[in-house]
């Protein structure tokens, strides 16, 4: 029989000079969620490596695989919206398996899928579940750890994007040389499963905040959560933040094979790499985030990102050590805006707002990402299955604008927690 424990919500979200340490429990959440997030990045990378085999093999065009990349996004959007009303209304633990469960089930269908029809179906499938789990992750993230923590917490968590491209991405485009494409997703269901299951028997149950909920229904407490302003200006900058990786993601592989002429089989190399580089700067920008001003770190950040992604989408044919340290860099630049970000992000809702607003917050961010992979669709032109892409520098252009404006909303972000902590200071 399952433990009927709680665990003990962190009574304050001020950020104190002296970063907290972590109990044993909470080393476990992390990691715990590290590994779950690990699954879900894996599921939605996975397409970008396998971009230019998927492209062939399903006969499909830069259109229409845009068109898969984005179905994810958008129906993980949709169903964040839905699931928001209800997303503080139930012990986090049993959303959380409800909809892990259901990603399981999506991804399986990607791996038995046929066509660009059956595929795209499976996408949306998986979106609608997946898109869900790391909101739920977020707000039990922000339920079990203070704001002094969370930049580490932000940091290790995150390492999950870095370990997919050390280890699922190069693997996954192992099996799929080996054994087909298909096999790299039934490699995300056998994970996942193991991760579930530790799920089911290890976390306890989150109900704290069902003890503050003063709304008589879903639908009652999802409009007050988007009517409040501050909430506004975080789903903003939260969603601008993705819009310009999803431009880029859907075609680096494309690219580099056609325009800069990278062996299919290098491309692993790449991914590790990059991936390894991650896995080292995550940590050291988690602990700095907890330690200086957090929108200093990001707008540092922007500046790397913003140089790095002008030298990528410009890439002739270079040698393959050049694009492996470019790559490297530019990850580098775009982790340090994520920690920072989603950390401040994290500090804007109300403990009995958290699941409806992480849901919120991520829907939006799904949906622009998705709508932003369909823009770049249009933008990027492949004439024939094997020519260079075209226009691809357009598109670092205008990921350019939106890094400035997503800084500029980022600030308010930073400034509002701030006015919020003295006021709160200032009150006792």
């Amino acid at each position: 029989m399952e433990e009927q424990q709680t665990i003990e919500i962190p009574k304050t979200n001020i950020q104190e000079n002296q970063p907290a340490p972590f109990s044993s429990y909470q080393k476990f959440v992390i990691v715990l969620l590290a590994l779950l997030q690990f699954t879900i990045i894996l599921d939605f990378m996975i397409l970008s490596p396998l971009g230019d085999i998927l492209i062939k093999t399903l006969n499909m065009s830069t259109l229409q695989f845009g068109s898969v990349v984005s179905a994810y996004a958008i129906s993980a959007g949709i169903s964040g919206i839905l699931a928001a009303g209800f997303a503080d209304k139930f012990d986090r633990k049993k959303l959380l398996l409800f909809f892990y469960v259901g990603f399981i089930v999506g991804t399986a269908f990607c791996g038995l899928a046929t066509s660009y029809e059956t595929l795209l179906l499976a996408r949306v499938v998986t979106g609608i579940f997946g898109g869900v789990i790391g909101a739920i992750a977020m707000a039990i993230i922000t339920d079990v750890f203070s704001l002094n923590q969370r930049g580490r917490v932000m940091g290790f968590v995150q390492m999950a994007f870095a370990g997919s491209q050390i280890l699922g991405i190069p693997i996954g485009l192992l099996l799929a040389n080996l054994w087909g494409w298909h096999s790299t997703f039934f490699m995300v269901v056998v994970l996942a499963v193991l991760i579930g299951l530790a799920v089911v028997w290890k976390l306890k149950p989150i109900t704290e905040h069902l003890k503050l909920q003063t709304d008589k229904n879903a639908l009652e407490h999802l409009w007050h959560t988007v009517r409040k302003r501050d909430y506004r200006i975080g789903f903003l900058a939260t969603a601008l933040l993705s819009m310009g990786g999803f431009m880029l993601m859907p075609f680096t592989t494309a690219f580099l094979v056609n325009n800069v002429n990278i062996g299919q089989t290098d491309l692993p190399t790449i991914f590790f790499f990059t991936g390894l580089s991650s896995m080292f700067i995550m940590p050291i920008i988690g602990k700095l985030s907890d330690k200086i001003d957090k929108f200093k770190l990001f707008s540092i950040g922007t500046l790397i990102a913003s140089v790095m992604v002008l030298v990528y989408t410009n890439l002739t044919p270079v040698p393959l050590w050049l694009v492996v340290v470019i790559n490297m860099v530019l990850f580098m630049g775009i982790m340090s805006r994520m920690v920072p970000s989603v950390a401040l992000n994290s500090a804007i809702p109300a403990m009995y707002d958290r699941g409806a607003y992480m849901s919120i917050n991520s829907s939006l961010q799904q949906m622009a990402g998705g709508l932003a992979a369909i823009f770049a669709g249009f933008v990027v032109v492949q004439p024939t299955k094997t020519s260079p892409l075209e226009n691809f520098d357009v598109l670092g252009y205008i990921m350019i604008g939106f890094f400035a404006w997503c800084l500029y909303l980022v600030y308010r972000v930073s400034e509002m927690i701030k006015n919020r902590a003295a006021a709160a200071k200032n009150s006792v």
